[in-house]
């Protein structure tokens, strides 16, 4: 557990819980992470370490559904803003920035979108578009395995929750020597060459805290990013920066892209020689730094 590491359980008014972790220095300024599809709160130091060194503590929580936090069985991407704002309120939180990876990226987009007198700025890190956007073939440059999966969330709850049920066991015991052979085709080259060393124990880390309790959160962020988000892109007023790879193959850079254009005011960030994972990892510091920037403008 790294210093001022802090778990905590919150009760929420419909009875649900929602389990979060800070990381920094108490009073700091706060960068609220949203990790991706499956995952679940879990602290990486290399994000932490950089927060600091910009004057930011970290806070992160498990969606519902994922670890220590109450399934919510039909939400949308937007209800994200009520269980960020409860979790600030629960740190004593006001103002914040957002990074969202992965499945986290319409989080915090929703953040931004709604919850703009708290959200300063935020960062979408190869997150998805919303599905049937105009003008994007949502699944094409996926890999086999996420059209496999985005295909049966199409189809429904059930042909969905079979799928990840099948494919759950993998994740749920994979050590980090493990994690790319886990990922298949999801990964590409420059993504299998940053599962190395400390990102991979972390990734498998999070795969296995994901899946510990099933695989609702999954299965609910599935959906959720199916369906209509619940906020209109066109509504967000906060500085939003669009970082995507090009050798990403569970988000394909026409995600990226998209969002570039269609985020009122986003700043493209779009890389044709970083993946899904090595773009988290290489320019992390990079990302915290400019998130901070946007802040400030």
């Amino acid at each position: 557990m790294a210093d001022n590491e802090v778990w905590q359980q919150i009760q929420r008014g419909d009875g649900r819980v929602t389990e979060l972790v800070t990381s920094g220095a108490v009073g700091t300024t706060t960068l609220v992470l949203h990790n991706g599809t499956p995952s679940a709160a879990l602290p990486f130091p290399p994000l932490v370490e950089s927060a600091a060194r910009h004057g930011l503590s970290v806070v992160m929580f498990s969606r519902p559904g994922y670890a220590g936090s109450t399934p919510q069985p039909g939400r949308s991407v937007a209800d994200v803003a009520d269980d960020t704002a409860a979790v600030l309120d629960a740190v004593g939180a006001d103002a914040f920035v957002t990074i969202g990876w992965s499945g986290g990226g319409p989080h915090a987009l929703a953040c931004a979108a709604l919850l703009p007198a708290r959200c300063r700025a935020a960062a979408t890190l190869a997150g998805v578009a919303p599905y049937g956007a105009d003008g994007l073939d949502w699944l094409a440059g996926m890999s086999a395995e996420n059209v496999e999966e985005f295909s049966a969330a199409l189809d429904g709850e059930e042909p969905l929750t079979r799928f990840l049920e099948a494919a759950a066991p993998v994740l749920r015991k994979v050590s980090a020597s493990d994690v790319a052979g886990a990922l298949g085709g999801l990964v590409s080259a420059v993504d299998k060459a940053a599962l190395s060393g400390e990102f991979a124990e972390f990734m498998a880390a999070v795969f296995r805290r994901a899946l510990s309790t099933g695989v609702a959160g999954w299965r609910d962020d599935d959906l959720a990013f199916a369906r209509d988000w619940g906020f209109e892109l066109s509504s967000i007023a906060r500085p939003v920066a669009v970082w995507q790879g090009a050798q990403d193959r569970m988000v394909p850079f026409a995600h990226g892209r998209w969002l570039s254009e269609h985020v009122p005011g986003a700043v493209a960030h779009l890389y044709p020689d970083e993946g899904h994972l090595s773009l988290a990892l290489t320019r992390l510091d990079e990302i915290v730094a400019d998130l901070v920037t946007l802040a400030s403008s």
